[in-house]
């Protein structure tokens, strides 16, 4: 019940990795060590990897349905190239949202299953912003629309 010498083998190894830092050769991101061409060819695979993920989110597959019928209809629907533009991008920009929206979802549900009140402020603005890109989607499709109906 008394005083227990420590054991200084165990702890000099943890006080040596705690204040040493110098990375580790598994915890350098290969993506910054690479240069050129093969930096832009692998970030370009991330990029799939990431499409393919957002897929797996509902309502990212109904938007990108959606993409699907509105991006074509948006070059048979606007009256100059500006307009197109905007319709395709008014468009593109909630498919971004969303996979932005997805990944502060993942990253809060990552750190921990228990309710905080900051995971779901990040996670009411993620959603939110989702809104706000559909809100403006949703404006800029009926003025063209309207602007068509008129002509």
């Amino acid at each position: 019940m008394g005083w227990h010498p420590i054991d200084l083998s165990r702890i000099t190894h943890f006080s040596c990795t705690m204040f040493d830092k110098t990375p580790s050769k598994e915890s350098v991101n290969a993506q910054k060590t690479r240069k050129g061409l093969s930096r832009v060819f692998h970030a370009g695979g991330y990029s799939i990897q990431g499409l393919k993920a957002g897929w797996h989110e509902t309502a990212f597959r109904q938007e990108a349905v959606a993409a699907m019928a509105l991006i074509p209809m948006a070059f048979w629907l606007g009256q100059s190239w500006p307009e197109t533009a905007l319709l395709v991008g008014s468009v593109l920009l909630v498919m971004i949202v969303e996979l932005l929206n997805t990944g502060i979802e993942s990253a809060i549900d990552r750190i921990g299953p228990e309710w905080h009140d900051l995971s779901k402020r990040a996670k009411d603005m993620g959603s939110a912003a989702v809104l706000l890109s559909l809100l403006l989607c949703v404006g800029i499709w009926t003025a063209a629309i309207l602007q068509a109906l008129r002509a």
